[in-house]
Formats: C-alpha cells, structure tokens, sequence
C-alpha cells in the first residue's frame, strides 16, 4: 500500500511541475502575441475538456485533461517555424521564439529556487560536502545515524534491529556517519560486538556477531544507513535558495557530462582485447546503470522512500527533480526545447528555411532517440526494483 501511495505522489508532483514548465511557455507565448490553443494535463486521449472564454493564457484556449497521466503539454496555434499567419508561433521574431521556449526551463528553475527557500527556512537536509550557505546566518544540527534498512538474515536481523533505530557506539566507539559505521565493522569482521543504538527512544544494547567477509554484498553488519544533517536559515533564506539552486544546477551539468563521457568510453573500450580495460568499461557502464533513472524509478523508487522519509525529503526531492527538468530542457536534443532552439538557431545562422517538413523529420528522430533511451533506462530501473 505503501508503494501505491508512493507512486501516486509521485505522479501528482511530476505532472504539477511539467504543468508549471507548460505554463511558462503559454503565458510567455499569450504576453507576446501567440494564440494559445490547448493547454493539456497529461498526454491524450482526452478524457475531459472545456474551452475557457478569458484565462491567462488568453480567450477561448481548451483546457483537457487526459489519460496518460505522465506530464502535460501547450499546443500553439501554428507551431511550425515555418508558420507565418497572425498570432503563429512560426510568426513571431527570433527572439520572441526563444523567449518561449526558455520559458519552461525559467519556471523549473523558480519553482526549485521557491522549495529551496522554504526549506532553507525549515532545515535544509545537507546533500553537498560544500553546500551553499551563508554562514552567519546558518544552525547546522545533526541527528544520530538512523538505520533505513535492514537486510535480512544478517546479523543485524538476527539482533533485532529494525529500520528508525538509531546507532550510537561500537564497542564504546561512537559512530555518526555511515563511513564511520562501515570502517568500524570492517575492522571489527567476524567478532562479537556490543552495539549501542536507540529504539523508540529508548537507548539499549545488544551482542551482535558480525559477518567474517562480505562476499555475498550484505555488508558485516547487514544495515543501510542514513545520517542527517540540517542547515537552517532566517534572513538568508532566498539567498540559499537562489545559490543551492545554482550550485546544483553546474553540478547537474558536471554529472551529465560524465556520464556522456563514461557512456561513449565504456561501449568502445568493452571491445578491447585487454581485460584490465574490459573490466573498467564493465565499471564505467554499471555505474552509468545505477545513477540514471527514469520514469520507473523516479515513481516506483524514489518517490516512495521519499514518501517514506517525510514531507521535508518529498519537497527537496521535488525541487531537485524540478531543476533536472529545467537543466534537461536546455540541452540541444531535438523533441526537447533546448532541441529545437538549436535547430531553429542552425537554419537561421545558415539562412535556409526550416521548412514544415525538415522540422518534422529532426523533432521525430530525436523523439524516437529519447524514446529508445528512456525504454533503455526502464529496464535498468525494473532491475534496479
């Protein structure tokens, strides 16, 4: 139940933010003179939909609602480059295009810096070694190591250990990070340990054996844990929220260009006929695997921990993905907006038509493209489950 619940916030959360991204384009597009004639929640088939005489994004635009519930969309009267009627998109100046297509990508980036105020304000989870802040006005607190899961048949099952308890010490030895945890349990593989956590707020000791190796990958003591450190904030509140979204916003660049770079190198170097480079394209592309999600594990992995976790990790995991929609929108891959700015771009800086049907063909293949790639990421995430 836990998991439906989970995956049916996390629709809501996706289809509100791609709204908000949709939105940007049809007020954009109304403020600069193009009709706007549809704008739709979700992708259809229609399931319901009713023209609005006056709204802000003009007079008589169809507002639907439909059955695939995976986003959400703005249809432009006359969308086409080539279009050229009054109030086409195709009509309009350069830069009023691009204005339009910029502006989804703006509104993702405001709804981040907005989730990042209110939670500078509320108590920022720390997820950056060198997060963003302004120290005079920064309260860090740190909550003990809390444990988010337990493996079973484990020595940490077999004590009764259960995920929300919270590890003290090790043999006297505190321990407050999860590095902390593992070096201390590596050290100690194989012996019979005192450990020291609390249970429902009440503090409390066990005997654990710990495994001798980790061969099967269930760790010496059989735990997944989280340590939890806050940064809150007053005044400087818009001020984080303005520069953690910047921060995140290069380091989103930075880890898609390393994932580009260990995507290509791995597929080539997996044909060397050495074997110390097979093993690192085998690494190169298993972790290029683990760190790319898509829908499946966006709604059926992260949204349910996070629903999980409480509504303070549901926001941060909502404004990051709102940033990710924004960084994504801008790259230069056709179907996306950063995709078609840069075709548009192209034919004008080589001043040749972009004819109705060149667009058509570009936008398809690289729908087709982004369509093989999420199909791709799927099964990982399915994997992944």
């Amino acid at each position: 139940m836990e998991l439906v619940f989970g995956i049916i916030v996390g629709l809501i959360i996706l289809v509100a933010l791609v709204a908000v991204h949709e939105l940007g384009h049809g007020i954009v597009a109304r403020r600069n003179g193009v009709v706007v004639e549809e704008f739709g929640i979700g992708f259809p088939p229609k399931a319901w939909g009713k023209k609005i005489k006056k709204s802000v994004l003009g007079k008589n635009v169809l507002f639907t609602l439909n059955w695939l519930p995976l986003g959400g969309f703005v249809r432009l009267k006359g969308e086409h480059d080539a279009a050229s009627e009054k109030g086409d998109y195709g009509a309009a100046t350069y830069w009023v295009k691009t204005k339009i297509l910029l502006a989804g990508v703006v509104m993702n980036w405001i709804v981040a810096i907005v989730l990042f105020t209110v939670l500078a304000l509320w108590g920022m989870p720390k997820i950056l070694p060198d997060q963003f802040s302004i120290a005079s006005d920064t309260v860090a607190t740190k909550d003990p190591l809390q444990v988010v899961n337990v493996i079973e048949d484990t020595p940490a099952a077999k004590a009764g250990l259960k995920q929300g308890d919270q590890v003290l010490r090790i043999n006297d030895t505190k321990v407050d990070t999860s590095k902390s945890l593992s070096d201390e349990t590596k050290s100690l593989a194989g012996q019979e340990v005192d450990i020291v956590y609390t249970s429902e707020g009440v503090e409390q000791s066990t005997k654990v054996q710990l495994n001798a190796d980790n061969e099967a990958g269930k760790g010496f003591l059989g735990i997944q844990t989280r340590e939890r450190e806050e940064l809150r904030s007053t005044w400087s509140a818009p001020i984080v929220g303005v520069g953690l979204t910047v921060q995140l916003t290069a380091a989103t660049f930075s880890g898609i260009g390393t994932l580009l770079s260990d995507s290509i190198t791995g597929f080539f170097q997996q044909f060397s006929s050495n074997e110390a480079t097979k093993k690192v394209a085998s690494e190169k592309l298993t972790s290029v695997s683990q760190q790319v999600t898509g829908p499946v594990g966006i709604l059926g992995i992260i949204f349910p921990q996070a629903q999980k976790a409480g509504l303070k990790i549901l926001v941060l995991i909502s404004a990051i993905i709102s940033l990710s929609l924004a960084v994504m929108n801008t790259l230069p891959i056709p179907a996306l907006d950063g995709g078609r700015w840069a075709t548009m771009t192209i034919y004008k800086l080589r001043k040749k038509t972009l004819t109705k049907e060149r667009e058509e063909k570009i936008q398809t293949a690289g729908f087709i493209a982004l369509l093989a790639l999420i199909i791709m990421v799927t099964f990982a995430d399915v994997g992944k489950f």
